[in-house]
């Protein structure tokens, strides 16, 4: 069922309706060298040979999963050989390309520069992150995206009515809410959605009653010919959604999760903490996440989140899945209604900043420790105010910084939830540091 033009492609339609880039491409004589990124199922390999077959040249194909150096070699002097005595130029299609290390797509890229071949590869991961400038440079990106439900419901009723390569000859029907069933648990992927309609088909004739008898009044639906909702129920248990748990799919999903809670949108955060935890991502892996956005986004603003992920976090570990996996969601709900503040998450970064910059400036003489006798008789320590004998039990003006770095203010506490508190004492303490540097002046310390 693979479509062989144009016009039995579905989908896509950001990059081929009229006058698009690749619906433009399609129509050159000459294709030019280009990457589709998309999931799996999107119609990648299929643009491919429609390019190719658009043009008249050759279709080479290799998958990088099992394709070495030789085999490229191999692919460039066969390409070499037909433009030599045909005069026909070769595409080479490379599905998977991102599994090509560096030396394989360096032994590619000379081949593509010369036009012995016009290279165009097929990933599911982010192009940037897996292939070398040199060779992502000599080719245009095109994203794919995954198959909208009314794309897949019409691939399935192609299939149904294609007597060819199709299902056709069987004389099915689909009930509209079974195929709209089926479209859903392809997640988007053409493939998919072939292939579970193959077994709908199957299972449904299995269990048809024979042609001799006819069904009586009582009987289900799901007589001879017909794929009822039961049916595909059964084909399509025990799916998961699509997911990656190295790849852009993974790194997006944890990124709109933890959006989602520093967003302070509850509902949004579980959907995409079940998407994960649906699509086979490691639970622990989420709860580690989990502490991070509870430090990160709402900190000192209310510091039982870190309490109560942490907390998650243990009853995981002592549960396991997926008696634990209510935790975390109890953990994710509260963090997106909890007050938020990042206040923490900006101090330690100047903080760090300002570490690596500054230098390995000495510890004031005041502020070091004196477990020796030698150590005393060198002052280590000696003007040191203990802060439980002032008043307040606050040293008001001392300093503690390294000598020859200024004060700095990192930690600026925002006006929500418990920092509002800790910001007014941090302005009162400010206050008494002021207060005492006025009075060490008019003692002529200042």
């Amino acid at each position: 069922m693979r479509p062989r033009t144009l016009a039995e492609v579905v989908g896509q339609r950001h990059l081929l309706e009229e006058g698009r880039p690749l619906q433009r491409a399609l129509s050159a004589e000459r294709p030019h060298s280009m990457i589709f990124w998309g999931p799996p199922g999107s119609g990648k390999t299929t643009l491919a040979r429609l390019l190719a077959g658009a043009s008249g040249w050759r279709f080479l194909k290799l998958s990088a999963v099992l394709a070495g150096v030789k085999d490229i070699r191999a692919s460039v002097a066969e390409a070499r050989e037909a433009r030599e005595r045909d005069g026909q130029g070769s595409v080479l299609f490379i599905d998977e390309v991102h599994r090509f290390n560096k030396s394989q797509q360096d032994a590619l890229l000379p081949h593509v520069e010369d036009g012995t071949v016009v290279f165009i590869g097929a990933t599911t991961e982010n192009p940037s992150f897996e292939l070398n400038n040199a060779l992502l440079s000599r080719a245009r990106v095109y994203v794919l995206k995954a198959l909208l439900p009314e794309d897949l419901e019409g691939v399935v009723d192609r299939a149904l009515a294609d007597a060819e390569r199709g299902l056709g000859e069987r004389g099915l029907v689909i009930k509209p809410e079974a195929r709209a069933l089926l479209a859903a648990g392809a997640d988007g992927d053409a493939r998919r959605v072939l292939n579970l309609l193959e077994l709908a088909a199957d299972f449904a004739e299995d269990v048809a009653p024979s042609s001799s008898s006819s069904p009586s009044k009582s009987e289900p639906e799901s007589e001879a010919g017909r794929i009822d909702v039961d049916t595909v129920r059964q084909v399509i248990e025990g799916g998961v959604r699509r997911f990656d748990k190295s790849g852009d799919a993974f790194y997006d999903q944890i990124s709109a999760l933890h959006k989602s809670v520093r967003g302070s949108a509850p509902d949004a955060a579980l959907y995409w903490l079940a998407r994960m935890i649906d699509g086979g991502c490691d639970p622990l892996y989420l709860a580690r996440r989990i502490v991070r956005m509870s430090t990160e986004d709402i900190g000192n603003a209310d510091p039982r989140g870190l309490e109560l992920a942490m907390n998650a976090w243990d009853a995981q570990q002592r549960l396991g899945s997926p008696e634990g996996e209510l935790a975390l969601a109890q953990a994710v709900v509260y963090l997106a209604c909890a007050p938020k503040s990042n206040a923490v998450y900006t101090a330690w970064k100047a903080a760090l900043d300002d570490a690596r910059k500054l230098g390995s400036a000495e510890v004031p003489i005041h502020l070091r420790n004196a477990p020796t006798r030698l150590m005393k008789e060198l002052g280590h320590g000696a003007a040191y105010r203990y802060a439980h004998d002032e008043p307040d039990a606050y040293a008001a003006g001392e300093h503690y910084f390294p000598d020859g770095v200024p004060e700095r203010r990192y930690y600026a506490p925002v006006n929500r939830g418990l920092e509002i508190k800790i910001g007014e004492k941090l302005a009162r303490l400010r206050q008494l540091d002021e207060a005492a540097g006025k009075a060490r002046g008019r003692d002529g310390e200042g």
